[in-house]
């Protein structure tokens, strides 16, 4: 149900009526409940425009509005503010409508559109680290968000995977032998270190990592075969991680900067033709309007570079995918550089005018002393490590409860750990750097993944100990069950928002206020107690499960599991 739609419709037909001519009408959620449910703010600048009184003309058009279908009440507030209260007996009928459908009564997108979600990216030559987690987890999430919704999306990990380090590491991996190497490369981390040092020390080694890079490009079938090794097992580890993250990238999601490879001089070709392209101290280069630094598309030897790459990429995904909307989930130090590729990208035509390109920028994970994440000794922390410990510290709180088996412990550790570190980022608006911290994250209070799964564990608990059928008709006979209903609505407005701004944090805002409202629904109206009749408990235990659904789907967007007790 896409209320502020309807609402904002019912508000433009009532200005219609009054002859005045609008471009878009606009309502907000009410800021207090005394101020209705929704507030419609647009009188002013009307007004203004029309050199009315405000307070007369918003007096003439909520006169306008009919209170005998999905608004019950309006009131003019104010200088001009239009305040609107949703009928109960309506919110009643949609609320189990919503209950009743498995989509939660979102219609299909009538013109669906065909996304690319170009996410995680992590360098085949390196572990993934921190710094691989907020583009890993915001795209996932815009992903899922996007298929829920209707969307048809293909999901992008654009891996390094080409490069003159390359040579270096295949070398290594060859002189090491297969069997042994291999077994080397479970210390991602430690093998680079080992071939770097060999590369710095020994100067027919560097020789030969040098030959080898040479080779690879040109298609060598022995380097070929070696860099492929390479490749498959470094992906491994990604691929673990992905899989404890909860994250849907498979291996035919991976579009490694090698798969462009034999488009790149077919750009430089078509920007040539263009006649975009300008030489510039030996290195073909585009300059564009307003930018000091041009875009350097090859260099002096003949190399490409990571602009002519990602140019490449955006050709394939609208030439070959067809895509409408490209998102690249990548951190803000990128900002520049998307922002130049994109201008050069539709200047040239490599794109169709009418796609959106859009760099989903984020900021960086902070340590408490407010400097980015780092081990105590200053290095980089390994992702896998991150998870281990979030896991391990779950399990450790949940475990001084002794309450649980050694195989709850460990799912109930899994989910409840993984989770916190999950929804603590994506709770943050995705464009701020943020302090990463253990205490809160799993925590029972506030803003928290815990607190969303301890509301889900007790509307599970209600249910199993009334353990009869639960119907699925809802009515309103109290200020909180309204506003919990009217919040259970918004759903779709908050998902179709999140998605048009590319914002995981409206969903996580959303799903506390839910929880919250939730929290203060039991307490205010008693479900199982015996005094109360059974259509009234029913109508409760329905309203509670629409609101244990949309928890679940919310986190399930996220890529968050629920239990059913805590």
């Amino acid at each position: 149900m896409k209320l502020k739609k309807e609402i904002s419709k019912i508000i433009a037909e009532a200005l219609e009526q009054a002859s005045i001519c609008v471009d878009e009408v606009s309502v907000n959620e009410a800021t207090r409940p005394e101020f209705g449910d929704y507030q419609y703010n647009g009188i002013m600048p009307l007004a203004k425009m029309l050199q009315r009184n405000p307070r007369e003309i918003a007096q003439q058009v909520a006169s306008l509005i009919k209170t005998d279908g999905m608004i019950a009440k309006v009131e003019v507030a104010g200088p001009g503010f239009i305040n609107i209260w949703i009928d109960s007996h309506w919110l009643c009928d949609a609320a189990s409508v919503m209950l009743q459908d498995e989509h939660f009564a979102i219609a299909p997108r009538e013109n669906p559109i065909r996304v690319v979600v170009d996410y995680s990216g992590p360098n085949m030559a390196k572990q993934m680290h921190v710094g691989h987690l907020r583009s890993t987890i915001i795209g996932d999430t815009l992903a899922n968000l996007l298929e829920f919704l209707g969307d048809e999306v293909i999901r992008q990990n654009h891996i390094g995977d080409w490069g003159t380090q390359f040579g270096m590491l295949v070398a290594y991996l060859e002189e090491s032998g297969l069997d042994e190497g291999s077994e080397n490369l479970k210390d991602l981390e430690q093998f680079y270190k080992d071939a770097k040092k060999r590369f710095d020390e020994e100067a027919d080694f560097a020789d030969k990592a040098r030959e080898y890079v040479v080779k690879i490009q040109s298609g060598d079938a022995h380097c070929l075969y070696l860099w492929q090794k390479f490749i498959d097992i470094s992906l491994g580890h990604c691929e673990e991680i992905y899989k404890e993250l909860g994250v849907g990238l498979a291996r035919e999601d991976v579009r490694a900067e090698s798969f462009y490879n034999e488009r790149l001089p077919l750009v430089v070709d078509l920007l040539e033709r263009e006649k975009m392209v300008e030489v510039s101290e030996g290195a073909r280069c585009v300059f564009l309007s307003g930018e000091e630094t041009p875009v350097i598309v090859q260099k002096q030897d003949g190399g490409y570079l990571y602009a002519t790459t990602d140019l490449a990429a955006l050709w394939y995904r609208s030439e070959v995918l067809h895509a409408k909307r490209l998102l690249y989930v990548v951190d803000a130090r990128q900002s520049d550089h998307f922002k130049q590729v994109f201008r050069v990208a539709k200047a040239s035509g490599l794109v169709r005018e009418d796609e959106q390109l859009e760099h989903i920028s984020f900021g960086t994970m902070m340590n408490r002393d407010g400097k980015p994440f780092k081990t105590r000794d200053g290095g980089t922390v390994r992702l896998i490590d991150l998870l281990s410990e979030a896991v391990a510290r779950a399990k450790e709180s949940i475990n001084s409860k002794e309450e649980y088996s050694d195989k709850e412990l460990e799912v109930l550790a899994q989910v409840i750990g993984i989770g916190a570190v999950k929804y603590a980022d994506l709770s943050i608006n995705r464009e701020s750097n943020y302090i990463f911290d253990w205490d809160k994250m799993l925590s029972l209070e506030g803003n928290t993944s815990l607190y969303q799964q301890y509301a889900y564990a007790r509307i599970m608990s209600i249910f199993r100990r009334y353990g009869g059928e639960i119907g699925n008709t809802i009515s309103i006979d109290t200020e909180i069950e309204h506003r919990l209903s009217l919040a259970l609505l918004r759903f779709e407005d908050v998902l179709e928002k999140a998605a048009k701004d590319a914002a995981p944090h409206q969903i996580t805002s959303y799903l506390y206020e839910v929880a919250t409202l939730f929290m203060r629904f039991y307490e205010q109206n008693p479900i199982l107690k015996e005094e109360i009749s059974e259509e009234v408990r029913q109508s409760r235990l329905a309203l509670a499960s629409l609101c244990g659904k949309v928890i679940k789907q919310g986190l399930a967007i996220l890529g968050i599991g629920v239990v059913e007790r805590i």
